[in-house]
């Protein structure tokens, strides 16, 4: 399994968001995207999920052009998105938000139920709360809820977009242990995040990104350690 972007470009209007970016993601890595407010990062999520056009350029996922590909088609082959803001349904309950997450998936109702033990295990919070409306939740367990539905559909590859924002320091250091968690289990991972330092720490490889161009690729620990980075995204005016 690998996941490839080709020169990749994406418009709002006639804005150029994305300006023929390339990047891949190896089967069992976790690669960060890091960068400023409008450096193109949720567009780049929001356009290999489905949910943005490409303009030019390819989608590569496991050997397929999936550029054209719409969305829902995209979680069958195994892209799965925990986006921004959560997303949850705050009137459902947290099991029908997780349930959610399968409604594509057409296997025996034994191994859903497996899977749903599987969310339970690594969120023993959302188990506490599964009759509970997603909308009483805190934020750190409404982000858990987002990423365990997500997981609901069984992805090769998540795609988790700013997980961290708003969130307590403990709660980001949970959150944090359990995508690592999640990654040891064999779900490569595709990380948007604010939080440089907790990416880059998490991360085996990373790429920066500024007004739609990476402008930076390295190893995670390598970016941690370099003195351009950590004065832009790790110093005391980074978040």
């Amino acid at each position: 399994m690998r996941l490839e972007v080709k020169d990749l470009r994406v418009h709002y209007g006639k804005i150029e968001a994305i300006k023929g970016i390339s990047f891949y993601v190896n089967q069992g890595e976790i690669v960060s995207l890091i960068g400023a407010n409008g450096a193109g990062k949720t567009t780049t999520l929001k356009t290999i999920s489905g949910l943005r056009n490409v303009s030019s350029g390819q989608i590569i996922f496991d050997g397929q052009d999936i550029s054209k590909v719409p969305a829902h088609e995209r979680v069958d082959l195994g892209i799965s998105q925990a986006p921004e803001g959560r997303g949850i349904f705050p009137g459902m309950t947290v099991l029908e938000n997780l349930e959610i997450g399968k409604f594509n998936r057409k296997d025996r109702k034994i191994e859903m139920a497996e899977d749903l033990e599987k969310v339970y295990t690594l969120f023993p919070r959302l188990k506490e709360r599964t009759s509970q409306a997603g909308g009483t939740l805190s934020g750190g367990e409404q982000q858990m809820l987002a990423i365990g539905r997500a997981l609901m559909a069984r992805p090769k590859v998540l795609l988790l977009d700013e997980p961290s924002m708003g969130l307590a320091p403990q709660m980001i250091a949970n959150i944090f242990r359990i995508i690592t968690q999640i990654n040891k289990q064999g779900v490569t991972i595709l990380l948007v995040e604010q939080n440089a330092q907790q990416a880059l720490q998490r991360a085996d490889r990373a790429y920066i990104l500024e007004t739609g161009n990476v402008v930076k690729e390295a190893k995670a620990s390598d970016l941690l350690n370099d003195p351009a980075v950590r004065e832009a995204y790790l110093g005391t005016g980074a978040h």
